[in-house]
């Protein structure tokens, strides 16, 4: 019997859904995440969901760092986007009660400074049509400033 195991790490609680390949059979289990250290979380949903030992594939995501983005909580962080995307989290209206006024502010998620832009281009299928230029950020970051 195998199995795929997905799990997401939250500030609050730590979700896990386990599909049972062979049959088919879907659990879902939610457990009280653990700041102090994540990881026993991870294993108490897997324990509380019977998970076995045969799990072929374990998909892992966190919300815990882009809630500390979004409560503007932790170390300054950067923003290296795809060229031309530098703004595009500046764009959103997600947390603009008055999208179209003149008399609110904004404070940007990452500022504009440490938002940095690279040459490369992945289609939405995952093909990859120019690759990543590692050494191009920094030639954009001084054309940008």
């Amino acid at each position: 019997m195998s199995q795929i195991a997905v799990i997401d790490i939250g500030g609050t609680f730590t979700d896990l859904v386990l599909v049972d390949l062979p049959t088919g059979q879907v659990r879902v289990e939610k457990v009280a995440s653990t700041p102090a250290d994540p990881s026993i979380g991870l294993i108490r949903t897997l324990e509380s969901a019977h998970a076995g030992s045969d799990i072929e594939l374990i998909i892992h995501g966190t919300t815990v760092a882009t809630n500390a983005i979004l409560d503007r909580k932790g170390a300054r962080c950067g923003l290296l986007a795809t060229q031309g995307f530098r703004d595009v989290l500046e764009l959103r209206r997600r947390d603009r009660p008055h999208a179209y006024g003149l008399t609110r502010t904004y404070e940007p998620l990452v500022p504009r400074d440490l938002r940095l832009e690279t040459p490369e281009r992945i289609s939405a299928q995952g093909e990859i049509h120019k690759k990543l230029d590692k050494d191009a950020s920094n030639t954009f970051r001084a054309q940008q400033k």
